[in-house]
């Protein structure tokens, strides 16, 4: 795990967003796993500037999002869909066949979780996964647990993540329940890139990089993968 302490969040989608124009510039057809939230802005700002710029073409490129929310239209402006359209795809040259997500209103979530794997396989396994942290030690939307998780599935979002989320819907209830990349598919990304900003970050960090491996802090589990690059601004890294 290479760790990177930089003074700004712009900093950090600087570089991580130089991994990912980077690795599609030597593979023009990789295969990207990308994550929603405030933190991979900055990246996806870089990426689409880089696009605008003719540095980089992303027409090759497929994608594969970590989770979505379940009981949620997927034209809904707080869908995991929409915010990447809003702030990345539609600035980038992608193809829309090329972007997949889990579908959180699949009538079988097993089925829909199959299917999920099924496709990341037949386009050969994410090359790069981004990865964002919740304040309980979560990744995609794997809360704290008994046992760490393989395939995608189906869960009840935890009181903490609801409450740090809802500030997103005025207009309706959040959803209680989305469809996740299980620990193992992320696991399997070659490469992560993982960025986490703010104090509010800085006990799940610490937890992650320096605590035991355990399903109560899943994303401690990167600590056995062969290849994650960590990027943290000083608040984030505040613990350690």
């Amino acid at each position: 795990m290479d760790v990177f302490i930089l003074d700004t969040k712009e900093e950090i989608g600087q570089k991580a967003g130089k991994i990912y124009v980077d690795f599609v510039k030597a593979k023009p057809n990789a295969v990207m796993g990308f994550a929603t939230g405030i933190t991979p802005i900055p990246t996806y700002n870089y990426m689409a500037e880089e696009c605008a710029k003719g540095n980089v073409s992303f027409s090759q490129m497929t994608t594969f999002n970590l989770d979505e929310y379940c009981d949620l239209p997927k034209e809904h402006k707080n869908s995991f869909y929409m915010f990447m359209m809003d702030n990345l795809f539609s600035k980038i040259d992608v193809k829309p066949e090329n972007i997949n997500f889990l579908d959180g209103n699949a009538p079988d979530w097993q089925a829909e979780s199959k299917r999920y794997a099924d496709a990341i396989i037949n386009a050969g396994g994410i090359d790069v996964q981004f990865l964002g942290i919740g304040r309980n030690g979560h990744i995609g939307f794997n809360e704290p647990a008994e046992e760490f998780t393989d395939e995608a599935f189906k869960v009840k979002l935890t009181d903490s993540t609801i409450e740090a989320n809802s500030i997103y819907f005025d207009d309706i209830a959040m959803p209680r329940y989305a469809m996740t990349m299980g620990i193992g598919s992320i696991m399997r990304a070659k490469k992560i890139v993982f960025v986490a900003t703010g104090k509010a970050k800085a006990e799940a960090v610490k937890e992650m990089i320096k605590g035991e491996v355990t399903p109560h802090c899943p994303a401690s589990i990167l600590q056995k993968h062969n290849d994650v690059t960590v990027f943290l601004d000083k608040d984030a890294a505040s613990l350690l």
